[in-house]
């Protein structure tokens, strides 16, 4: 009884730490949501282990408010204005990150990882972004539709990843901020069976996300 009383506070306890953090999306800093986090992390272990265990909390605690309690919405004007026009859709993720998703249609053209001309100036944008802002790395996840096969789709999926990062730190933006994965077809967004679908699948999405101190 006393353990699944102590597991039933835990969860209380971080689910209160997660709110505390999603309260301040419109705060002014990440600040905010860092302090919202350490207090509800220091009470979590201050349930688990007492002081030490509270201290313990209150970092852990800290990391995760970092994270959710960013506020976006300057980065989000700058970058819906420099990328109008272009299809790209700039979104606010329920673990506090801002995803970029840049439509097939500028990106890339078919079994090309070459950069197309449309493409640039979202890059720029985002690397203008980065620059701007030390606090955040970015993972860029190249996808297919299920045209081809799985093979074929991961190595495209992930040289076009890289080429986005290589275009990235080109613009003066460290290689060490940067992540690139190639997810393939394994991550459909839409129906593969019709040409509607497969478009939405074959894109690009860059999570830019705030680093946990």
């Amino acid at each position: 009884m006393k353990t699944r009383w102590i597991n039933q506070l835990s969860t209380l306890a971080i689910a209160g730490t997660l709110l505390a953090g999603c309260a301040t999306e419109q705060g002014t800093n990440t600040a905010v949501g860092t302090g919202a986090g350490a207090a509800g992390g220091a009470a979590l272990g201050a349930l688990i282990g007492g002081g030490k265990g509270a201290a313990i909390g209150a970092g852990v605690g800290a990391a995760g408010g970092a994270l959710v309690g960013y506020n976006w919405q300057s980065i989000k004007n700058k970058l819906n204005g420099g990328t109008k026009g272009t299809g790209t859709q700039i979104t606010e993720q329920q673990d506090g990150s801002l995803k970029v998703n840049i439509p097939s249609s500028i990106s890339f053209d078919t079994n090309s990882y070459l950069i197309k001309p449309s493409f640039a100036p979202v890059l720029d944008q985002v690397a203008q972004t980065l620059n701007e802002h030390p606090e955040l790395n970015a993972e860029i996840d190249g996808h297919t539709d299920s045209t081809g096969s799985a093979q074929l789709n991961q190595v495209l999926s992930q040289n076009r990843a890289q080429s986005v990062a290589n275009y990235l730190v080109g613009r003066g933006v460290a290689q060490g901020r940067l992540t690139a994965y190639g997810r393939g077809a394994t991550m459909p967004v839409a129906d593969n069976g019709t040409e509607a679908g497969r478009a939405q699948n074959r894109r690009v999405e860059i999570y830019l996300r705030p680093v946990q101190r």
